[in-house]
C-alpha cells in the first residue's frame, strides 16, 4: 500500500487546538484531491521529532524547527515546502546528506513584505501612532508637536536587494527618494538598471533618511546591524527591519532609540518571537512593532500554498522542484534516486 500513497505531512501549527485552520487562507484542497496523496498532521513541539516524520515523504513547514534529529531513519521524506523566504529554521546540512530537498515560495511573499516596508517608511514619516493617540485621548493641541517627514529628495537606503528589497526600491520610485544601496552580491550593471546608487555599508548607515534591511539570516549578517554602525545614522533617521530580528543587535537598537540617537524604526521582527512581556523595546514610543506578520495577507497565503503544493507535486513525479536552498542536494545520489523511484511509481 505504501508504495501507492505519496503522503504529505503538514506541521501541526497549520491547526488551531479546535481543530480549524490557523491559516484559512493557505488551501491545499489541491493536494488532498491529488489521486494517490494522503495528507495528515504531524507535532506540535518547537522541534518537529523524527517518529512522527516516519512514512512521509513530503513536509510542509510553517514555524517548527526542523533539526538534525529531525530526520526519520526509514529515508522516506523528500522534500521540505518552507513558507516565505526564510529557512533558518531549517537545518540545511542535515537535509541535504539525507537526500531532502528544501523549498522556499519567493515569489509568494515578493510584494507582501514590500508593501510592508512601503507601510512603515509611511508611517513613521507621518507620524501615525502619536497622532492616532492624540486622536483618541487628546489633548488636539499637541498634534503641532508632530509635523511629518517629507520624501521627496531624502535618501532611502535598502540594505540587501534581493528578491524582496528590489521589490522594495520598486515601489519606492514613485516618492521621488534618492535610492542608494549596498549588497556585495550584486552586479554594478543591474543596479545601474535599477537605477540604484550602490554604496558601502558605512555610507549606507551615514546617508540614510529611510533604511531598510532585508537580508536573509546566516553567519555573515548576524548582528550586521550592531552599535557601531548605528551610531552611524542621522538624528533624524528611521530604521525598517522586516527581515529576521538577529540581524539587528536588539539591544544596540534600543539603547539608540531611547537616548534618541536615531528618530524611530519599525520593526516586523525581533530577536525574540515573542519578546518577553518586560523587554524595553516594548515600552519604547518612537519604534512601531508587528509580530512578524504585517506582510500576512489572502493572496500572500493563497499563493504561498500553491506554490507549496507544486513542490510536492514536482517531487511526486520525479522532478526537481523550484526553487531549492539546498541546491547540492540536486547532484546527491539519495535524491536522485528518490526521483527516479517516485517517477516509476507515479509518473514523470
Amino acid at each position: 500500500m505504501a508504495d501507492k500513497v505519496y503522503r504529505v505531512a503538514l506541521s501541526g501549527d497549520f491547526i488551531l487546538a479546535n481543530g480549524q485552520p490557523s491559516l484559512p487562507h493557505f488551501d491545499i484542497a489541491r493536494l488532498r484531491q491529488t489521486r494517490n496523496v494522503e495528507v495528515a498532521t504531524v507535532g506540535r513541539g518547537p522541534v518537529l521529532g523524527a517518529a512522527e516524520l516516519a512514512g512521509f515523504d513530503a513536509l510542509i513547514l510553517l514555524m517548527p524547527r526542523f533539526a538534525p534529529t529531525s530526520v526519520p531513519a526509514d529515508g522516506r521524506l523528500s522534500v521540505i515546502a518552507r513558507g516565505g523566504v526564510g529557512y533558518d529554521t531549517v537545518d540545511l546540512d542535515a537535509c541535504t546528506l539525507n537526500g531532502i530537498a528544501v523549498v522556499i515560495t519567493p515569489d509568494a511573499v515578493r510584494r507582501p513584505v514590500a508593501v510592508s516596508v512601503v507601510t512603515f517608511v509611511l508611517a513613521l514619516s507621518g507620524n501615525l501612532m502619536a497622532l492616532d493617540r492624540i486622536t483618541r485621548r487628546g489633548p488636539w493641541v499637541d498634534r503641532t508637536h508632530y509635523t511629518g517627514v517629507g520624501l521627496i529628495g531624502r535618501s532611502f537606503g535598502q540594505l540587501g536587494i534581493g528578491n524582496i528589497g528590489a521589490e522594495v526600491v520598486r515601489l519606492m520610485r514613485p516618492f521621488e527618494m534618492r535610492i542608494i544601496a549596498h549588497d556585495p552580491f550584486v552586479k554594478p550593471e543591474t543596479a545601474k538598471a535599477m537605477g540604484i546608487e550602490m554604496v558601502d555599508l558605512e555610507t549606507l548607515f551615514r546617508q540614510s533618511d529611510f533604511l531598510s534591511v532585508s537580508c536573509p539570516l546566516n553567519e555573515q549578517t548576524r548582528g550586521l546591524v550592531n552599535g557601531e554602525r548605528l551610531a552611524l545614522m542621522k538624528p533624524s533617521a528611521y530604521l525598517i527591519n522586516t527581515s529576521r530580528g538577529p540581524v539587528v543587535d536588539q539591544k544596540a537598537l534600543t539603547k539608540a532609540l531611547q537616548e534618541r540617537r536615531i528618530a524611530g524604526a519599525g520593526l516586523d521582527v525581533l530577536e525574540k518571537e515573542p519578546p518577553e512581556p518586560d523587554d524595553p523595546i516594548l515600552s519604547l514610543d518612537n519604534v512601531i512593532l508587528t509580530p512578524h506578520s504585517l506582510c500576512w495577507t489572502d493572496q500572500m497565503f493563497s499563493t504561498m500554498a500553491g506554490l507549496d503544493s507544486d513542490a510536492v507535486l514536482s517531487v511526486m513525479h520525479g522532478r526537481v522542484p523550484v526553487n531549492v536552498v539546498n541546491r547540492a542536494v540536486i547532484e546527491s545520489a539519495k535524491f536522485k534516486n528518490k526521483l527516479a523511484d517516485y517517477r516509476r511509481r507515479f509518473g514523470g
